[in-house]
């Protein structure tokens, strides 16, 4: 059993260790900290929690640093998540809210993320496996030149030209546009599909026109089912690179397996803070064993869409992190509803 002054220890560790990255000994937290005790007595503490596996000596006579097990217990109990500045938060609906589409308001995200918290940043395109139809929208560019738009109710909009092999009546582009929204809004990207082909029957008006809007149509659909990450600041782990043992290539070569990474986003718990936060060896089975992976979900219409996040070294400051992601998760809702 580890005592209510042993944790105090524990996070203090993990605090200076973030800021410093160098081991932490008894002396310097009675320096630093108010404890009230001796050196010897701080010892004592550190060794119980060196005996529960949550601090470790990285070198012979050195101070303490905290394992991924201390990390764990210091994200799950001692963590506090201090809320953004007045000027942080000014500076992410300044900045979102300058966005013009879906696109640019997650690219506009990432980069915002990675500036906060200096880690690499991660936004999952909003699962569109789940997401419905809003809205369809046929647009005549010219007598055999059609846009065909398709926007969710995610925000996202699918353009697309499609050149037709002759004339299209106006009449008949009034019913079609009429006959597939009726048909398609409100459908998941699944439904929509199926709905799509039995919406080109128009008695034989003009089929060949009929069915290639159609198809371009379920291609957009199918378009946006695909599930992808935007990134920034992979920089920032260069920066970090002591943090690492070896070459942070291989680090590297993890994060840009978009698969890899969507999967373990999937498998993330969240917390009582809203955000989902995977430390080191959690990680190993992703290539990821020596960083941390902190998300959030963000969602549309009041319901989920998908995940942000950051990822970086373990040795990182968990709290700003947490605060950060948590924060431009919420805007990012916000926005999009």
């Amino acid at each position: 059993m580890v005592s209510d002054r042993s944790l105090e220890v524990l996070r203090v560790i993990v605090q200076d260790y973030v800021a410093s990255r160098e081991p932490v000994g008894s002396k310097t937290i009675v320096d630093r900290h108010s404890f009230g005790v001796s050196a010897a007595t701080i010892r004592n503490d550190m060794a119980l929690l060196e005996e529960e596996e949550l601090i470790i000596a990285p070198h012979t006579s050195s101070g303490r640093i905290p394992t991924d097990k201390g990390y764990r217990l210091f994200v799950d109990h001692l963590a506090d998540l201090r809320p953004l500045s007045a000027a942080q938060r000014q500076a992410i609906e300044t900045f979102l809210g300058q966005s013009a589409d879906l696109d640019e308001v997650l690219a506009r995200s990432v980069r915002l993320l990675s500036q906060l918290t200096h880690q690499v940043a991660l936004v999952q395109y909003p699962s569109l496996s789940r997401a419905r139809v809003r809205h369809i929208e046929l647009v005549a560019l010219s007598e055999t030149r059609l846009l065909s738009v398709l926007i969710t109710d995610a925000g996202r909009v699918e353009q697309r030209v499609i050149e037709l092999p002759r004339p299209l009546e106006e009449q008949l582009l009034v019913r079609l546009r009429a006959r597939l929204n009726a048909a398609v809004v409100g459908l998941s990207m699944s439904a929509a599909a199926i709905a799509l082909t039995d919406a080109a029957d128009l008695a034989g008006e003009q089929p060949d026109v009929v069915s290639l809007v159609t198809l371009t149509l379920r291609d957009q659909v199918g378009a946006n089912r695909q599930e992808r990450l935007v990134m920034a600041g992979a920089a920032n782990l260069v920066r970090t690179e002591e943090d690492f043992t070896g070459s942070i290539y291989p680090v590297l070569e993890a994060i840009e397996e978009q698969v890899v990474l969507l999967r373990l986003f999937g498998e993330m718990a969240t917390d009582q803070h809203g955000v989902s936060v995977s430390i080191g060896r959690e990680n190993a089975p992703f290539g990821l064993s020596e960083t941390s992976v902190l998300t959030s979900g963000y969602s549309s219409q009041g319901g989920d869409l998908a995940r942000l996040g950051v990822l970086g070294p373990t040795r990182m400051d968990y709290s700003n992190n947490m605060a950060a992601v948590r924060a431009v998760a919420r805007y990012l809702s916000r926005l999009l509803e």
